[in-house]
């Protein structure tokens, strides 16, 4: 898991200057809270920060279960908050991090956020963070049932935090490796962009020809009477059935388009695709790699932060998307449970690699597991890697060789029916 330098005094001097701004204007804040009778009060009470009102009403005995921004609750209301991008809330998961090793307490770090946050969205997950830490609600559970999209395997990090009393370097480690896969991510991106813009290119050169130049030379097959080659018959042919059928193609294809995106916005769906390529013999192998790569290196992160191996291997597996792959592991863990040993487990559940099931048994007897499995998951996503480049490197030749064949094939029509005219019965 790649490792990101912190910036801690340009934070610091960014939350001081908000600071003081804040102190000029004071701001009315909206509460609910238990009174030392037990009952439920609301009201308003101004300050200058969200920490200075929660401060004011325990000072009044009262224990705080909601408290908001007048303001900001008013306008939330009246707008429509769209959702921050990953970037985004990256940011301001870095900045959680900062403060917290920095030595500032988690609730409030998570205060100060909740007040310096730029994005509206944001700024009311933190604060509704904020209010579930108050009520004694674990960070975990409170991160678990906020709306901010960040990955899985926060949850069990903040757990793994949680159970060790270190949380500033458990959510260190969730966000190196959201970087890291955003840095990947963007990788990929960029690299299928060329390949992408081709191939749409190519397509819609095709679908011109088709519309454009193919419907010009259809009278030639109402002319000829088995004069005109294949060849020709059949790309004049695809033109006259492309252009008597064009708004149902464009129906179809929107449909398609539409369908597809229903699917991958279907959690369940998804799954059952990632199930089905998991299984298809060229992909297998290279999926199962990438997933074992993500499992050891999770692993290696919570056995870092001090967490139990049999809860690591708990909380770990839920990092897994392979359905099969995970039941495998879920059996691992059974039997590590039972007093076997976790290469032994592994082996004979089949769920990694030999390589895996070596380095895994070295890190049993010389005490560094977590080490070799962080030397697994890095063997791993570098041979994923290798293969990805390989399979772009591949895709652009490819994609050129299909379009310049489609185009080519139906030029060859078009010039074989131009050079069959003088043939054709008047």
């Amino acid at each position: 898991m790649p490792k990101c330098k912190t910036g801690l005094s340009d934070l610091s001097r960014a939350v001081l200057r908000y600071e003081r701004t804040k102190e000029k204007f004071p701001m009315n804040y909206r509460y609910k809270a238990v009174n030392p009778d037990g009952g439920l009060v609301t009201g308003a009470v101004a300050a200058e920060n969200l920490r200075s009102a929660a401060r004011m009403l325990r000072q009044q005995g009262l224990n705080v279960v909601d408290l908001k921004n007048e303001i900001e609750t008013v306008s939330n209301r009246s707008r429509r908050m769209r959702h921050p991008k990953s970037q985004d809330v990256l940011m301001f998961m870095h900045q959680l991090c900062t403060l917290l090793e920095s030595g500032v307490s988690l609730e409030e770090s998570v205060e100060s956020l909740a007040e310096s946050a730029g994005h509206p969205f944001v700024a009311r997950e933190f604060a509704d963070i904020a209010a579930a830490l108050r009520r004694g609600i674990s960070f975990s559970e409170a991160l678990k049932s906020c709306k901010l999209r960040v990955p899985v395997y926060f949850q069990p990090l903040s757990e793994a935090g949680e159970l060790t009393g270190k949380m500033a370097q458990a959510m260190r480690d969730g966000v190196n490796q959201w970087q890291y896969d955003i840095g990947t991510a963007n990788e990929l991106r960029n690299a299928l962009t060329y390949p992408v813009i081709l191939v749409i290119s190519g397509v819609s050169a095709v679908l011109l020809i088709f519309a454009l130049v193919v419907p010009k030379f259809v009278k030639l097959l109402d002319k000829a009477q088995g004069e005109v080659p294949f060849l020709a018959r059949a790309v004049l042919g695809a033109g006259s059935f492309v252009n008597e059928h064009l708004i149902l193609l464009i129906v179809s294809g929107a449909g398609l388009a539409a369908l597809a995106s229903y699917l991958f916005l279907n959690a369940d769906m998804r799954q059952r695709g990632r199930d089905f390529l998991a299984r298809m013999p060229v992909l297998k192998s290279w999926i199962v790699e990438i997933e074992v790569g993500n499992w050891s290196a999770m692993l290696a992160t919570l056995l870092e932060n001090r967490v139990t191996l049999l809860n690591a291997l708990e909380l770990a597996q839920r990092y897994v998307k392979i359905t099969e792959l995970r039941a495998r592991l879920s059996r691992v863990s059974q039997s590590v449970r039972n007093g076997a040993a976790l290469a032994s487990s592994l082996q004979e559940m089949r769920a990694i690699t030999a390589t895996g099931y070596n380095l895994i048994r070295v890190g049993e007897r010389s005490g560094e597991l977590p080490r070799m499995l962080r030397s697994l998951a890095t063997l791993c996503t570098d041979s994923a890697r290798n293969r990805i480049r390989r399979f772009l490197i591949l895709l652009e030749p490819a994609a050129i060789l299909i379009i310049g064949a489609a185009v080519g094939i139906i030029m060859a029509g078009i010039i074989l029916a131009i050079t069959s005219a003088n043939n054709i019965s008047l």
